[in-house]
Formats: structure tokens, sequence, C-alpha cells
């Protein structure tokens, strides 16, 4: 169920954003000055799908601003006035095979939530939507005036940046997300005092123009509709702070958004460390209540992080008291624009129900985001077919699990229904669970796990059926780049076709609980 909206997003850019805009371009280039209104018009006017704005809780926070162009154009030496009409977008060429960018600026107060990463996947995603052969700007270089005297001309300057033997805050960045330098634009804006006027003139290749079913705001190492996924399998240990846990939850976020996963997933009731700060046993019924205390700061923790790593978390389960004051055990998805959604676990387990006195929910939605349609099922409940049918009846493409098993055969149980999942569906099924003790806290005190993210069995997909796994009960980090698309193939000729061949003459998933809320 959703509970909270957009946070940090980017959308089209409308011509009530103008006065926004230009004030946000005033501030990035003090030395440079704005765009005019009237400029800033022509731009939206002309191409208004090139143009973007990021909005950080109502404020727009960053701007984007592209026109099409034909190679012969796009790929020739040119200056910044000639190729964007003086800055009106005149120049747009709605036969033109190239995304050609001319602005992007991030708010200097909102620079550590990623926005540049995110203005330039939206690029690539409109580059992807509109079949264009790739994206081509000309660069700044504003380190390069202060080191001017250090190189023999802007051509060796660039050269020493990609080979990393100096950085320059733009190229380097722009190197990172996938662009080439192809040449130097030379007298490319003469406004532009850091760069000495000169530009790099940088290229991004479309591989996938074709690409087909959701398109996903990708990475600039793999194509559209390819989803790279991170399962956590966490370590249970003592700690002494709520800002010991958050540093140790950092440090896994921050590892997989260095190699820029769509998704994390940690997992169930992976927070129960959080009773060890107390230093003391609880009784079954006050532990779990103790712990729902933490929901507020739990939340707010990993709103924060999915914003500022620019990556979707499924932040394991956590118990939740309800309006009624009954407890839930309810898992929670944080997603890069600030978005967060709740799936209660429907079965709980009998020791959840004996222990704890756990309720079981009544929702199964599924999750759309940039990356795909997901859906998240809590330990028991991948046991269970049906819900895993009503998810991928909504669309699911990628089904998450966080679980938290005792030992081996509770484990098995949550793995071999995952691989079930992966094959009766045609889907993608991530699992992550415990490991290590927590002594003094029943139901928590020992674990196991083996990690893993598990494929239908075909051609198109891993050897096993399985994309990735970890050491059984070691902490550790599996990824794997998943293909979107491969499942559609499979569903519709693969060797076997399980989710195109059901007989619903004969049989169905019907859904008596209250219906999802949007």
């Amino acid at each position: 169920m959703p509970k909270r909206g957009q946070k940090l997003y980017i959308r089209q850019a409308t011509p009530e954003d103008i006065p926004a805009i230009n004030a946000l371009v005033a501030k990035v280039y003090k030395d440079m000055g704005p765009y005019t209104p009237d400029q800033l018009r022509g731009q939206l006017n002309h191409y208004p799908k090139g143009h973007m704005v990021a909005i950080y809780e109502d404020t727009v926070v960053g701007y984007s601003a592209s026109l099409r162009a034909s190679e012969e154009r796009a790929l020739a030496k040119h200056n910044w006035r000639q190729i964007t009409g003086a800055g009106y977008g005149s120049t747009d060429d709605p036969d033109g095979d190239w995304l050609y960018a001319y602005e992007v600026c991030v708010d200097p107060d909102y620079r550590g939530l990623r926005i540049g990463h995110r203005l330039y996947s939206a690029r690539r995603k409109l580059c992807v939507d509109e079949m264009l052969k790739g994206i081509v700007f000309g660069g700044r270089l504003p380190s390069y005036g202060r080191r001017r005297k250090q190189y023999e001309n802007v051509e060796a300057y660039c050269e020493a940046v990609r080979e990393r033997r100096i950085r320059d805050p733009v190229m380097s960045f722009q190197l990172q997300q996938g662009f080439e330098c192809i040449g130097v634009l030379r007298n490319y804006l003469p406004s532009d005092r850091e760069s000495v006027g000169h530009a790099t003139h940088m290229v991004w290749r479309n591989r996938a123009v074709e690409s087909s079913g959701n398109k996903t705001a990708s990475a600039p190492d793999r194509p559209a509709n390819v989803v790279r996924l991170a399962v956590v399998q966490y370590l249970q240990r003592g700690i002494d702070s709520f800002a010991e846990f958050a540093k140790i939850v950092t440090h896994f976020v921050d590892a997989v958004a260095d190699v820029k996963s769509d998704f994390v997933l940690f997992p169930e009731y992976f927070a129960f460390q959080l009773l060890s700060i107390e230093d003391r046993e609880m009784s079954p019924q006050d532990s779990i209540r103790r712990l729902a205390d933490y929901n507020e700061q739990l939340e707010e923790l990993f709103q924060e992080l999915a914003i500022r790593y620019n990556i979707n978390i499924i932040a394991g389960s956590h118990p939740q008291i309800t309006a009624s004051g009954s407890l839930q055990n309810v898992a929670h998805v944080f997603l890069r624009d600030g978005s967060v959604h709740e799936q209660p676990k429907i079965h709980p387990t009998p020791g959840e129900r004996y222990w704890w006195q756990i309720e079981g929910g009544d929702v199964v939605r599924a999750i759309e985001t940039d990356s795909g349609t997901i859906g998240v099922l809590t330990c028991y409940d991948s046991e269970f077919p049906e819900l895993g049918r009503h998810l991928v009846n909504q669309g699911a493409m990628m089904l998450f699990v966080p679980f938290s098993t005792e030992e081996r055969n509770g484990y098995l149980r949550v793995r071999y229904s995952a691989h079930a999942r992966a094959v009766e569906n045609q889907v993608y099924v991530a699992i992550a669970g415990n490991v290590g003790n927590l002594p003094r806290f029943h139901n928590m005190d020992i674990h196991y796990a083996q990690s893993a993210i598990v494929t239908p069995c075909d051609f198109p997909f891993a050897r096993d059926g399985v994309a990735a796994d970890t050491t059984p009960n070691v902490e550790q980090i599996a990824f794997a780049d998943l293909d979107l698309d491969a499942l559609y193939q499979a569903r519709q000729a693969g060797t076997v076709q399980n989710w195109k061949d059901r007989r619903h003459d004969l049989y169905e998933v019907l859904w008596r609980g209250p219906a999802s809320e949007d």
C-alpha cells in the first residue's frame, strides 16, 4: 500500500516553471548570467519533451535542456550559439536522429542527492523512447582556467582528465556516466570563463534503440530494460546505538549504489538488533512492541538513503502497530523519488502468532517503480503460490522476499518456494536473509541464510536458475543484472510458456480481500 508520495522526482518542464528555472540558472552560473524568460519559453515550446526539471519537496532544484539534431550537425564542429539558436532552442530538428543536450544545472545546496545522475538517466530514457542514435553535447571544463598554465593546450588537459591523472568535476562525472570525449570544441561558449570558452565534445551512443516493454532509467553501463539487483545477507550482532545501526546500513547502501544498482533488498526483521542497545532481556511481547517504537526513525533513515544514493530500497520488514492496536509485520519499500510503500505480511508463521501475537494483513499490491513493476512477499508468504500469482497478475516482473530463518530446513522452504514462483510465473525472485546470532531474543537468537537472486529455468537465463547467490552464513552482498525483455520473450516463445499456457477456463486466483488502494 502506498504510504507517502514522491519527494524527489524528474518531470517535463512547463511554462509555469520558468521563473524557478531562471532563478536556479542565475544561482548556478553567477558569472555567466541566466537565460531570459523569452529564451526559456522558446526552449520549452520548440521541444517540450527535451526539457526536464528535478523537483525536491515542491522546489525546482535541477534543470536540463535538449533538442534534436542531425548527425551531420551534432558531430561536426560547432559552438553553443549556433547549435542552440542563441539559447532559444529554435534549431530543434524534428527529423534529427541525435539528442543534443545543451544545458544541465543543479542547485548547489542539493548536490548530495545525485540529481545530476537522475537528469542524465532521464535523458538516456528519452533517447531510448524517441529511438535516437545517442546524446551529444559540449561539456564544460570548470577546472581548466586555473590549470591552463600546466598544459600545452586544452586538448592536453582533456587527455589528462581522460587518463585520470587529474580530475575535472564536470568532465570526470560525464566520463563516469558513460560518455566518450570525441574532441574539443574551441570557443564554444566565450562567456564561460572557467572553461576559457572551450568545451569537450561528448557522445553517448544508444545501444538499444529498439528496446521494448517497460523502459527503465538505465545506468550508462547497461542497456535499457536491464536492471541491477543487490541482496544484502545481513549479520545480526550487538550494537550500542541507533547511529551505529545507521552507519552499518549506510555502508551497504553506499556500496551497492557505487555500482549503480537499481534495487537493494534487506532481510526480514533485520533491525531486530536495535534491541541490543538496551542490553537487557525482555519478554517476547515486550521486545516486539519495543522494536515497533523505532518505526519513525527507520522510515526517516531509509527514505533519506533512497533519495541521497538514488536507489530503490526494500528495507526488509519491521513490526508495526496498526490503528486498532494490533501488530503486523510490514515490509517497507523506499523508492528513489522519495515515495514510500508498505506491504504487510499476509501469513504470520506459527511462531510469530504465538510469541509476538503478529496478525496478518489483507492486501497484496504490486508497486510501480522507475525500473519495472515489483512485488514483496515476506518470508512465509513466498510459500503460498496464490500470492505470487496475484502480484504477477498485477504486472510484477520481480518479486522481493525478505526472510529470516533459524536453521537450514526453514531456509530451504523459502529458497525452493522462490524457485517455484520464478518458474511458474516466469519472473525474477530475490531473497535476502539474516545470519549470525542475537542472544537473549527469542525467535531471533540464531539464523541461517544463503541469499540469492533466481530466474526462470530456460535458455535466456542463468544456469540452474540462479543469477547470483552468497556463501551460507557469511555477511555478504550478491549482485545480478536482470533483463526484463528476456521475461517477455520467454513467456511468448520459451521452451515452456507457463504464463501463457494457464488454463483460464479451469482455474484462477480470486482475491476476496479488500481492494488495493492507489
